[in-house]
């Protein structure tokens, strides 16, 4: 019987009261599926509700399968090793104890002879050359992600539950995980927002607030999927509005009809001749039947209402974002930026950068890359005078913005439009309503505080403050901006910087966004 999971009628709040799913039923096949929604929707959630880390609320979770989850964000014990991961630390020390002459008859007859080679062999698909010995403390974070990956699939599971594989691992990394997925032949749920990993899937759920959605195919079929649905309710919205503006004209029609017959009954009321019984009959007849007109036009235009307002909700959650933003007015000779020589670091001894040479003219687009630990965030706090150099000089010749992951630059103690009014000092409250609402934070949603913000609005919070000014900075800094964001973020950021006429230096391991803020030069350090 195939692997597969089954959830049944599954319900889950947070400890705060707020509902993340009701009723919520879906199956898994021997399939590698990515599920996929904005942040808070519960993602996470479900993978913890199918791997049993959680208890549903209400509802059940049957698995016909062997389970295999990644760990997230978890700091290793001390002394824990890599052979941790693999459950395979006594086999280890047996075979230790055999190469040193110390094992009985019975334990040499125990021993896994080719344990070592295949945990080898596991490592070395997900890119990594160490003993499993190593602790996990000496290894780096991407490090660590790959190697958990690695025990996982040497454990032969049924079923992978990954939640974010792909976070904060450089280029290479994130293509061991890609080929891994690309070779899995089992089941597989997988929380990503790495579009290069989503295209090896073989189906996509998307999880809303109001349930779940599945579309077969991989990331670029189920965007041609939600694009066919845009469409049909961009048609459903013409329709709706079509048809509204029919009754309108219907219903004036209708009451420029009635107030012809009313004058005409007042005329020959007027002339006499008619008799005042009949009269008065008539006049009740013509009431009702204008009252009963006028409810059923007023019917019709709450029903057309209703419908167009439904249909254009529809379409603003499918319509991509998009945003008009002012010009920087920087020319495509002006020198941006300059550094000759650059070295530096935090430790004094040991610098990360040495000998770093660069320089942008006009508007250019920038990417720097190179693996976890080259230094690459450190390079841009050298470039923008965050750090002091121990050689060279960084000359920024135009005004600049740092976007990091924790978008600094919003005061959290502050609402969106104050910090909006905070880095555009000139701007009327007219002007900061205006640019905050084509960032998608209207009325009251600008004077919620900017601690009440989830990730994906406060970097769209940081965009709208930076480049929705009268006059954005000629240049942009990013450092690894789509980290820890949903797709609709990435999107929102994405249609930011197309928009962005400026300057872009972005140091960023997702290749699918460089590609879409057509970066234009590469300088791996």
């Amino acid at each position: 019987m195939p692997a597969s999971i089954s959830l049944s009628n599954l319900s889950w709040s947070t400890p705060d009261g707020r509902t993340l799913f009701t009723d919520l039923s879906l199956q898994f096949g021997p399939v590698r599926t990515g599920l996929v929604g904005r942040n808070g929707t519960g993602k996470t959630t479900l993978l913890k509700l199918i791997g049993g880390a959680l208890s549903p609320a209400r509802g059940a979770v049957q698995a016909e399968a062997r389970i295999a989850m990644l760990r997230q964000s978890v700091q290793p014990a001390p002394g824990e090793t890599i052979a941790a991961l693999f459950d395979a630390e006594a086999a280890l020390a047996l075979l230790r104890r055999a190469e040193a002459g110390a094992a009985s008859a019975e334990e040499l007859a125990e021993a896994d002879w080719t344990l070592e080679a295949r945990m080898a062999a596991g490592l070395a698909e997900l890119g990594l050359a160490v003993p499993p010995e190593t602790p996990l403390a000496e290894l780096s974070g991407g490090e660590r992600t790959r190697a958990m990956l690695a025990a996982l699939v040497f454990s032969e599971p049924d079923f992978l539950l990954l939640d974010e594989p792909t976070n904060n691992l450089d280029a290479r990394g994130r293509e061991a995980v890609r080929q891994l997925l690309h070779r899995w032949r089992g089941g597989a749920i997988v929380v990503s927002h790495d579009r290069a990993l989503l295209e090896e899937m073989d189906a996509i759920v998307e999880l809303t607030s109001l349930g779940a959605a599945r579309y077969g195919g991989n990331w670029s079929q189920y965007r041609a999927q939600k694009q066919t649905e845009l469409e049909a309710a961009e048609h459903d919205l013409a329709a709706a509005e079509k048809r509204l503006t029919e009754i309108g004209r219907k219903t004036q029609e209708v009451r420029e009809k009635q107030a012809q017959r009313d004058a005409h009954g007042r005329a020959k009321k007027a002339k006499g001749g008619t008799p005042r019984i009949l009269l008065g009959a008539m006049k009740d007849n013509a009431e009702k039947t204008g009252g009963e007109n006028a409810r059923a036009a007023e019917r019709r235009k709450t029903d057309a209402y209703e419908d167009a307002a439904k249909a254009r909700e529809k379409v603003e959650v499918l319509q991509p974002f998009s945003v008009t933003l002012a010009p920087t007015g920087l020319h495509a000779g002006r020198k941006v930026l300059e550094a000759e020589g650059l070295s530096g670091g935090y430790d004094a001894a040991r610098p990360v950068i040495r000998d770093f040479s660069l320089t942008v003219t006009g508007p250019e687009r920038i990417a720097i890359t190179g693996p976890n630990g080259a230094g690459k965030t450190t390079l841009l706090k050298l470039l923008t005078g965050e750090l002091t150099p121990q050689a060279g000089e960084p000359r920024l010749h135009v005004d600049h913005a740092v976007l990091d992951q924790q978008v600094s630059l919003i005061d959290r103690k502050l609402s969106v439009a104050e910090n909006f009014r905070r880095l555009n000092g000139h701007a009327s409250e007219t002007a900061c309503r205006a640019a905050l609402a084509r960032f998608r934070f209207r009325a009251e949603a600008a004077l919620q505080g900017a601690d009440s913000l989830s990730g994906g609005e406060m970097l769209r919070a940081g965009l709208a403050c930076v480049l929705g000014g009268e006059r954005p900075p000629p240049l942009l800094l990013l450092d690894e901006p789509t980290n820890h964001l949903d797709m609709e973020s990435i999107g929102i950021l994405e249609a930011g910087l197309a928009a962005y006429d400026g300057a872009l230096i972005a140091v960023s391991h997702d290749a699918a966004f460089l590609e879409a803020v057509g970066i234009e030069r590469r300088v791996e350090i």
